[in-house]
């Protein structure tokens, strides 16, 4: 074998970071001991993997091809690896989530994951669903839990569990009793939102696609406590996943909103790149994950402590 794993770890650092001294940060490696890696990769094949764009090194149509190979190499060594030291091949897994499922599921499940492999550590990166799916075509992520369908071709998407939006406002607010509210009556109202390219917006501006008005924006949040707070002290009204709501629900300190014309349903999903190598760690966090939603038709439905 001409090529080491060291050459891979090195180019993959480099695909990911488009720069050598910060892949060169990421691996804990001089600048010189990073450059002379990945040198001698494309000198002993007589390739060039990266081209230069600026200050930018961007991956070719070879370093294309080679990438997801490498990767799932890279993880079939490091599962050995840490076969042979006894800790069952779980190693490092790297999971993103998007927000409703970071701040409610994934941070449970991840506990839960490392009580079982008490050798095991998992690194949680929570975004939206836009960033989650670019860092899972990237390789920077192994595994992404997000709301919503992924069209991306070089991504796996399995569902996992039914959710569902609802449009919510604080118990002094005057569609607080108002029964069935129109599309037409929503839409003038002040509404605090997520930011593009999450999940949660993407899912209600298409439910309401079939009118050509607009939502009156008044805020955007990228933190779904953050939409609560804002609606419960009568800013506006807000839309989130009935999970993240059925405790201040329980409470009566928010409310919901009859809202017959939208399609507010949706699905949370595992995404992850096509040649991505599903190590047993990734295998095992997968299982555990369909274990806490089992019985559960949709997501508020999953057993999960009570907040106060």
């Amino acid at each position: 074998m001409r090529f080491t794993l060291r050459q891979l770890e090195v180019f993959v650092a480099v695909a990911q970071h488009e720069s050598v001294s910060r892949a060169a940060r990421a691996l804990a490696l001089s600048q010189s001991a990073a450059s002379s890696a990945l040198a001698e990769l494309e000198k002993q094949f007589d390739c060039q993997l990266l081209d230069r764009h600026g200050k930018r090194l961007r991956l070719n149509a070879l370093g294309f091809q080679l990438l997801p190979k490498a990767v799932a190499l890279l993880d079939r060594a490091e599962e050995v690896e840490e076969l042979l030291h006894g800790q069952q091949g779980i190693g490092v897994l790297d999971v993103g989530a998007t927000l409703t499922i970071g701040n409610y599921l994934a941070t449970l499940l991840i506990s839960d994951f490392m009580q079982r492999h008490p050798g095991s550590r998992v690194r949680l990166a929570v975004r939206n669903t836009r960033t989650i799916v670019d860092s899972v075509r990237h390789h920077r992520l192994d595994l992404g839990l997000i709301e919503g369908q992924c069209e991306e071709e070089d991504v796996i998407s399995q569902p996992w569990v039914e959710d569902e939006l609802v449009v919510f406002c604080s118990p002094r607010h005057p569609l607080a009793m108002a029964g069935e509210v129109e599309l037409g009556r929503l839409l003038h109202e002040a509404w605090i939102m997520r930011e593009e390219g999450s999940g949660t917006r993407l899912t209600l501006e298409q439910a309401a696609r079939h009118r050509r008005s607009r939502f009156n924006v008044l805020l955007e949040l990228e933190h779904t406590e953050g939409i609560k707070r804002a609606v419960e002290s009568g800013l506006g009204i807000g839309c989130v996943s009935r999970l993240a709501l059925r405790d201040a629900f329980r409470r009566g300190s928010l409310v919901p909103i009859a809202t017959p014309e939208l399609d507010l349903s949706r699905q949370f999903t595992f995404i992850w790149h096509r040649h991505k190598y599903l190590a047993s760690g990734m295998r095992e966090f997968l299982k555990l994950c369909r274990q806490m939603t089992e019985g559960a038709t949709r997501s508020d439905q999953i057993d999960l402590p009570k907040v106060p």
